[in-house]
C-alpha cells in the first residue's frame, strides 16, 4: 500500500494516467492525495474530473484557486479568458462533479508520511492548530447554503494580512486566498500577489511564505502546489515540498510518495502559459 501526493494536474489527464501507470497505481491497495487544481488551462477537466471522482474512498484532493474558480463560474460568475472548463459546465454529471468538489478540503493531512498537504501556503502568523481550524471556518461556509456569496466575495487581494478581528466575507477571503493563491509575502505576512516567479526575482522586502524567518509553521512538514515556477521540489532548510512542476505548461506531473518521501514524475506537453 503507497500513499501518493500529486501536484497540479489542471486537465492534464494524459500526464496522469501515465504517472499513475509509472506508480503501478492501484485503487484496491493505494491512496492519492491532489495538491489542488485539478481543472482548467488543460485540455481534459472533465476527463480528470471524472477519473478522480470515480476513485472514490481511493482519491481526495484539497482545493486550489482553479477549483473554487470553476466552483464560482457554476455559481453564475464570471469565466476567465483562458478558461477550458465549458466541458464540465455542460456535462451531464455536471452537478455530481462539482457536489463532491466543493466538499473537498482546503488543507488535508493524510494518515501517513507525517505531511499536511494544501494548495499554495500558509501565512507566518499561523501555527498548524491554527491553520486546521481556519481552513474547517471556511470549508464549513464552502458546504452550506452561504456558498454562492462566498464564491462571489473571495476574488481580491485584501486584506493582505492576517488579523484575529477580520471577520464576514474578508476573513474568509483571506484564509482562502492564502490557501489557494500565496506564493510571497514579508517578514510581518503581508501578502503580495503579485509576483509569480523564482525565489530570487521577487522585489524586495518579499520572502517566499514558506521561507519567512519565526514562521509557526516551520516545525510542520507541509506539501504544496500552485507554484510552478518554484524552480525545485524539495526546500530541506524549510520541511516543506513544492509539487507542482508545471505539467500544464510542458514540464513534469509529479507525485511524493508519503511513506517513504519518494519523487516521480513524468512529461507533460505544454497546453498553456504560466500562471
Amino acid at each position: 500500500m503507497a500513499t501518493y501526493a500529486i501536484g497540479d494536474v489542471q486537465g492534464c489527464y494524459d500526464p496522469l494516467r501515465r504517472l499513475l501507470d509509472l506508480l503501478r497505481f492501484e485503487p484496491a491497495r493505494d491512496q492519492l492525495c491532489f495538491a489542488g487544481d485539478l481543472v482548467n488551462r488543460g485540455p481534459q477537466s472533465l476527463q480528470t474530473l471524472r477519473f478522480v471522482h470515480g476513485l472514490g474512498a481511493a482519491a481526495s484532493s484539497v482545493l486550489g484557486n482553479h477549483d473554487l474558480h470553476l466552483l464560482a463560474v457554476a455559481n453564475g460568475g464570471r469565466k476567465g479568458r483562458r478558461d477550458t472548463l465549458e466541458q464540465v459546465l455542460t456535462a451531464p454529471d455536471r452537478d455530481e462533479l462539482l457536489d463532491w468538489l466543493c466538499r473537498q478540503p482546503l488543507l488535508h493531512e493524510p494518515a501517513v508520511g507525517g505531511v499536511a498537504l494544501l494548495h499554495a501556503g500558509l501565512p507566518p502568523q499561523w501555527n498548524l492548530v491554527q491553520a486546521r481550524c481556519y481552513a474547517r471556518e471556511a470549508e464549513a461556509v464552502l458546504r452550506s447554503p452561504d456558498c454562492p456569496e462566498l464564491l462571489r466575495g473571495m476574488y481580491g487581494d485584501e486584506p493582505d494580512c492576517w488579523d484575529d478581528r477580520l471577520n464576514g466575507i474578508p476573513r474568509l477571503r483571506f484564509i482562502i486566498n492564502c490557501y489557494t493563491r500565496l506564493r510571497y509575502c514579508d517578514a510581518q505576512g503581508i501578502i503580495d500577489f503579485k509576483p509569480k516567479g523564482t525565489p530570487g526575482t521577487q522585489p524586495p522586502g518579499l520572502l517566499p511564505w514558506f521561507a519567512v524567518p519565526g514562521r509557526r509553521s516551520g516545525g510542520n512538514l507541509l506539501a504544496f502546489g500552485h507554484w510552478s515556477t518554484l524552480g525545485q521540489v524539495y526546500w530541506p532548510q524549510h520541511q516543506v515540498y513544492g509539487l507542482d512542476t508545471g505539467a500544464i505548461w510542458g514540464g513534469r506531473l509529479t507525485a511524493l510518495r508519503l511513506e517513504d518521501r519518494a519523487l516521480a514524475s513524468v512529461d507533460s506537453p505544454a497546453f498553456s502559459d504560466i500562471d
